[in-house]
């Protein structure tokens, strides 16, 4: 087996969904960590591997590949011993697709306007129309999940990509369980994987945890 090598930090949404899909596939992933708050991914080093300078990157024996989402699409299609979680029938990975695109362009980005304000900004506040956002990507992820699924009826890489923003976002803008009962009992089928609480559960707590105690000695400051 060709050595895997993920440029990562646990703490991070993305790479957490890219750990996931590894555990699914079997796959051992060597792991070098990116501390985004020292400035490793703006390292000349760092800069030649991602001109974007963002994480995950993995590299698989020298083929260099960027962006998480592409990065599980890679895996299961290079090493998956068949196409459930990512399908090759086009209806079907279509709405794999949409589901992705769902996760990056609202849960994801709808998170990072309240995180990135914290982390990189000294801000010690979040503003009540980024939390009603939130709250809003909640309730279109509830009417989505009408089946078990985030994409139908069986867990793909779109599953890993949603659940790695909504274990962290949760924390700091809160998910109510009475108004989101479909969101509720989706993460709990995923927490009866045997590798989710390694892969992603601690590090989507941790995350919420560490946005809010940042938010805390912003105040102080």
């Amino acid at each position: 087996m060709t050595k895997l090598v993920l440029y990562t930090l646990h703490l991070s949404p993305p790479c957490r969904a890219v750990e996931l899909t590894a555990k699914a596939l079997g796959l051992e992933l060597e792991q070098k960590n990116i501390n985004l708050l020292a400035g490793d991914h703006l390292t000349p080093e760092f800069m030649k591997l991602n001109p974007q300078h963002t994480i995950p990157v993995l590299d698989d024996d020298g083929t260099i590949i960027t962006e998480s989402h592409a990065i599980m699409i890679y895996l299961v299609t290079k090493y998956g011993k068949d196409d459930t979680l990512y399908p090759k029938d086009p209806v079907q990975q279509a709405r794999v697709n949409a589901a992705l695109h769902f996760e990056s362009g609202v849960l994801f980005a709808r998170m990072r306007f309240i995180f990135e304000r914290i982390f990189f900004y000294g801000k010690s506040d979040i503003p009540e129309d980024r939390v009603e956002y939130v709250q809003k990507s909640y309730r279109l992820l509830e009417d989505t999940l009408k089946d078990d699924f985030v994409a139908g009826s069986k867990m793909t890489i779109a599953d890993f990509s949603c659940i790695s923003t909504i274990s962290s976002i949760m924390g700091v803008v809160p998910l109510e369980q009475s108004e989101h009962p479909r969101i509720y009992e989706w993460i709990d089928r995923l927490k009866q994987l045997p590798y989710y609480e390694e892969a992603n559960g601690g590090g989507g707590t941790d995350l919420g945890k560490f946005v809010l105690a940042k938010k805390e000695e912003n105040a102080k400051a």
